[in-house]
């Protein structure tokens, strides 16, 4: 049975928004070195042209949880869907359908009350 993955909020990693600032594109670059002292020192520069954010300037470590945090949460969400996906190919689910599909009010109402006390039970 593949693994299940369960995301809640807060469960990825703890990280607080750096300090942002923001300067045009033309103080960008008179002013880089300056910038990467800011970066440095835990803070986001955020690059403007025209009054519109244009590009972003964060530390390394920043980075790399953006882009790394996604990675192994995408892989594990892509292999979960992959076996139910091969699951639902299987006799047995092509025939639970049709019957569910197929089914009265009543049998449906029927089982419910069957999911909701096995449910209960814990079985």
């Amino acid at each position: 049975m593949p693994k299940k993955l369960r995301l809640t909020p807060g469960s990825g990693r703890a990280r607080t928004r750096p300090e942002r600032i923001s300067v045009t594109a033309t103080e960008m670059k008179n002013r880089f070195g300056r910038m990467l002292d800011e970066v440095a020192q835990g803070k986001a520069v955020v690059v403007t042209k025209h009054d519109g954010p244009r590009a972003v300037l964060v530390s390394i470590e920043e980075y790399e949880s953006l882009v790394g945090s996604s990675e192994g949460d995408l892989d594990a969400l892509t292999e979960e869907f992959d076996a139910l996906l091969v699951s639902m190919q299987t006799p047995e689910a092509a025939s639970a359908m049709e019957a569910a599909f197929g089914a009265s009010a009543e049998e449906l109402g029927r089982g419910a009350v069957a999911a909701a006390a096995r449910e209960k039970s814990g079985g």
